[in-house]
């Protein structure tokens, strides 16, 4: 049976905003690396497919590590979860229509962790009682404003673990 995470970059004052945000130091990129590389799926919303779809073309200016993230994305399975897409690229399958039929039958089928990707398909998610885990990359920024973690209630969280993962960025794990 599958594990669905919900994970993301947070500023101190609760937002999500990776156009606002320090871009992640080389440590915490290969963290990234190494989670995208053991993942068994990603799970997107259409917006966050749409900007992650960049990993499916190389490009000239990459490093190594951004090289070794392209090629975790690509093997992974996606499913994503749309009702105006017709298609979607490589490795990728649209979900149907009902959402909580669909991913109660990924977390079935799939063995591993399945990562949650944007902050309002994991609220659509947490109101179904389907996240297993949140994990909060949490930075010393301060927004203002922006896209919410959370973006309405959510259930009794439990910490199970937090890590230092470089010199500014905390991991912080809880479990529902």
């Amino acid at each position: 049976m599958a594990k669905l995470f919900f994970g993301m970059n947070q500023s101190l004052d609760g937002y999500v905003d990776h156009d606002r945000m320090t871009p992640p130091s080389p440590k915490l990129f290969r963290h990234f690396v190494d989670q995208t590389d053991h993942l068994a799926g990603s799970l997107y919303g259409r917006g966050l497919y749409g900007l992650m779809s960049y990993w499916d073309q190389d490009q000239p200016d990459w490093d190594a590590d951004h090289q070794a993230f392209a090629m975790a994305w690509r093997k992974a399975p996606k499913w994503v979860v749309s009702s105006t897409l017709q298609g979607v690229g490589p490795n990728a399958k649209v979900l149907g229509p009902d959402l909580e039929t669909e991913v109660r039958r990924l977390k079935d089928e799939v063995q591993g962790e399945i990562e949650v990707g944007g902050p309002k398909l994991a609220q659509r998610l947490t109101e179904l009682g389907l996240i297993d885990e949140y994990r909060i990359y949490l930075h010393p920024e301060v927004l203002g404003h922006g896209t919410p973690f959370f973006g309405g209630a959510r259930p009794p969280l439990r910490l199970a673990s937090s890590e230092q993962i470089d010199d500014n960025v905390m991991l912080l794990s809880y479990l529902s």
